[in-house]
């Protein structure tokens, strides 16, 4: 008898897969300073944040926006402004940007959702990927279908490290092996640092699990390591109300940042500054739009007001735990 179909929201598309070996190449882009930028979901005052953070840095850092940059743009005029600002800069497509270049809606949201994640959830995520894709067309028009000439990842150089850039993980545009209960396991350990085995990278940016960490490895004498900015559109810690980033750099971070943690990896070469920074941007024009576009008793609202006004239920010690090292 066959096995069950995977329901929509769960599967992981098999057109998603690249492996780890796939980063064996030379890089696609060179920077001293490097934002990751995950998460963004639409929300237009977190590129109002971006541009004001990335003034402060002496040498204006590299913007890579690493996925799900659409979500919540469901109006037609703001979806075609994010993705004009964003696509000025470097982007790769999360599942979000994939899905909505499609037509066949067999993987719903392609968020790859894992059984611990409700079905209210997977569901909901599905609807907002049917509305948001009327919203595509009507932005964008034939256009759409360039949101999936993106790339699924890229390869950065920020001093002698070589960082990864990824939506999802190692090996997949939704996977979820970069998630905090992942990278805790110790069953997995020897799978994580196989990555870095394979791929010969330092560290991996990603964001698709919408949660924030940021974890250290140690393989065959390098240290290596994993930083998640979780969502820089939405809070991601609870009682809170800030977007996160990651900063990747040959130098500390600024110190009008508000930097929520940075760990230095130590290299052959020049040292490589990791950071988690908050992203401040305009709540109250935020939760305006939000609550404009997404009425109450749609799939947005009911899934995510909570998250906006008070953050989820996550905590800065589960993202960076302390006595980290």
């Amino acid at each position: 008898m066959p096995l069950p179909a995977t329901p929509a929201g769960r599967n992981c598309p098999l057109a998603y897969s690249y492996g780890p070996g796939v980063f064996v190449r030379e890089p696609d882009l060179v920077a001293p300073t490097l934002y990751a930028i995950g998460g963004l979901y639409g929300n237009r005052f977190a590129l109002d944040a971006i541009d004001a953070l990335a003034a402060r840095e002496t040498v204006t850092p590299q913007l890579v926006f690493n996925g799900d940059f659409h979500w919540f743009d469901r109006d037609a005029v703001v979806f075609a402004e994010v993705q004009r600002r964003v696509l000025q800069h470097v982007a790769l497509r999360g599942n979000v940007e994939t899905e909505l270049a499609a037509d066949d809606d067999a993987a719903g949201c392609g968020c790859g959702y894992p059984d611990d994640v409700s079905d209210g959830v997977v569901e909901r995520s599905n609807q907002i990927i049917a509305i948001l894709r009327a919203t595509a067309t009507q932005a964008l028009g034939e256009q759409r279908t360039d949101l999936a000439a993106l790339p699924m990842q890229l390869l950065a150089q920020v001093g002698d490290a070589r960082i990864g850039i990824v939506h999802g993980d190692a090996s997949s545009l939704a996977g979820w092996d970069f998630a905090r209960e992942r990278l805790d396991d110790p069953c997995r350990r020897a799978i994580n640092e196989q990555f870095f085995r394979k791929s010969e990278v330092t560290l991996f940016a990603s964001s698709h699990t919408c949660l924030p960490a940021l974890r250290r490895f140690k393989v065959e004498g390098r240290e290596c390591g994993v930083i998640n900015n979780g969502a820089a559109g939405l809070p991601n810690f609870s009682a809170t109300q800030f977007g996160i980033i990651s900063r990747i750099a040959t130098t500390p971070a600024p110190d009008d940042l508000r930097v929520l943690y940075e760990r230095v990896f130590r290299t052959d070469g020049q040292d490589l500054y990791v950071a988690a920074v908050a992203l401040e941007f305009d709540q109250a024009g935020w939760r305006a739009q939000f609550l404009r576009d997404w009425p109450e008793g749609s799939p947005a609202h009911t899934g995510y007001l909570q998250r906006i006004d008070h953050g989820p239920s996550y905590l800065p010690a589960q993202a960076y735990p302390p006595g980290f090292k």
